[in-house]
Order: structure tokens, then sequence, then C-alpha cells
């Protein structure tokens, strides 16, 4: 696994990596950021949960959070552990990461708006414990695709294999390895226990037209059919979160607008 820097230099959640130096009003607004959220990370002080962020600006597909990781307490990195998957650098790559809040709220974000999402206290349990002894490679797929098919052997983005071990974390029974050592087989294991992707539409036009085609975008990925009507099945922050909550595995959310906790949560 992939320990990260004081501020983060590479890997950055699909975008092109430049040595451009934060600046202080960024790395200001990360760090209250990230104190909020430990705060409220304390405060109920379970040994696990998901957060989200806001690293593009994906409202025109009518989503809000781009990215979410899981953050562990008292991981052997550090007291709240970021533990996610990034795109290396806009290519065709990705690692597992382990970051400091600071360092994951720091990523050149479209804003610092974010969301907590706590497990039923016996899931957080299970899930800390397995990412706390999480193998390298634990279920991923280095080759990166934005708009990977769920369930893809061939390619994985950053929601797919939260997906995937959350599965592995959640419902493998006590003992058993199958679904740590089993992509395809823990995504199934999601979608049985009620998990639903997304579909964001990319008109044909667009992708010939507008100029839809870098490293780590790969439509191939995708059948024919699902190419040409332009509707792609894709795991979003929005399609995890109302899976856990579907599926009755949330225990309670938390979420900061602008720098201020809402009394209601908003859209995904």
């Amino acid at each position: 696994m992939v320990v990260s820097g004081l501020l983060p230099a590479q890997g950055r959640a699909g975008t092109r990596c430049e040595n451009a130096t934060i600046s202080p009003q960024s790395a200001a607004a990360a760090a209250q950021t990230a104190l909020t959220v430990a705060a409220a990370l304390d405060q109920r002080d379970a040994p696990a949960a998901l957060v989200a962020r806001v690293g593009t600006d994906l409202s025109a597909q009518g989503l809000v959070y781009s990215h979410v990781g899981f953050v562990v307490r008292d991981h052997p990195a550090g007291r709240w552990t970021a533990v996610h998957l990034l795109n290396e650098c806009g290519s065709d790559r990705s690692n597992l990461y382990t970051q400091g809040l600071v360092n994951f709220f720091a990523d050149d974000l479209v804003n610092q708006d974010a969301r907590i999402v706590w497990l039923r206290p016996e899931q957080a349990q299970r899930l800390a414990d397995y990412l706390r002894a999480l193998p390298r490679g634990a279920l991923h797929q280095p080759h990166y695709n934005l708009i990977a098919r769920p369930g893809s052997a061939d390619y994985q983005n950053s929601t797919a294999w939260v997906v995937e071990t959350l599965a592995a974390s959640l419902l493998e029974p006590a003992g058993a390895t199958r679904l740590s050592n089993n992509r395809r087989e823990a995504y199934r294991a999601a979608e049985h226990d009620g998990f639903r992707p997304d579909r964001i539409h990319i008109p044909y036009s667009k992708r010939v037209l507008g100029g839809l085609f870098s490293a780590n975008v790969a439509f191939t990925d995708h059948p024919i059919g699902t190419r040409l009507a332009g509707d792609y099945p894709v795991v979003t922050v929005r399609s995890i979160i109302e899976y856990l909550e579907r599926s009755g595995h949330v225990d309670a959310q938390r979420e900061w607008r602008n720098g201020q906790v809402m009394t209601r949560l908003g859209a995904l």
C-alpha cells in the first residue's frame, strides 16, 4: 500500500499531476475540514467510516460527491487514516493510498463539502479489522477506467474498489477469504445484498466530437449497445450510499456544505 507524504504530489483522483505548490488558503481550508471531520469521528468513536468529498464537478450528471474512501481509527499510519484508491495522474493506472485527513481534503478539490457515513457497530468493526490488515493489492485492479463497468475484471475505478471492499469486509462469513480474493465474486455479493449502479449518460456525439478520450477513460469496457445508447452503468458515491441505506447498513450520517453542518442531509 502506498503511503503519501505531507501533501499529495501524485495519485490525484483522475487529474493530471503537476509540480504545483498548494496555496496557503487551500492548505488552511483542507486543514479546517480535516479538523472538523476528525472531531466528528472522535465524538462518535466508531472504528471505521466512509468519507465522501467533491473532487470533480459532476453536476452535469446530477451528482454531488465524486469520490469516497474509508477512514480508519488507530490505523498503523495514524489516528484517523483515509484508505482509498486513486488514479495515477490521469493515466490508465491506479494505486491504493493511505493518507491523513489533511491530505485527503487537499487534493485540488472543487470545494470542501464532506459527508461521513457510519456503519452499524459490528459492521464498522469488521471493516476496520479488514482495512488494518489489508494485504498489498487487495481486490485491486491497477488498470484504471473512470467509467469502469461494474463487475469488470479488466478495469476498476475508486468507487468500484469501495463496493468490492465493503462486500469482502461486511458480507464474507467469518474466517472465509473467497470474496477477499475474487473481485467478480465480491461485486456479485454486493449486488445480491442490494447494490445497484448509477447510469451516467454520455451521448455518442459528445464522445466523438467532445474529445472525451484520455488515458483514464476506456469506453470499450462497455458493450457496443451501451456505447451506442450512451447510458453507462457506473459505481458512484451516490449509488454506494444509497445501497448502504437501502440494505440497512447505515448507523448515522453527517454532512457539511459551505463549511456548515447540515441539519438535513443534502443530495448525493
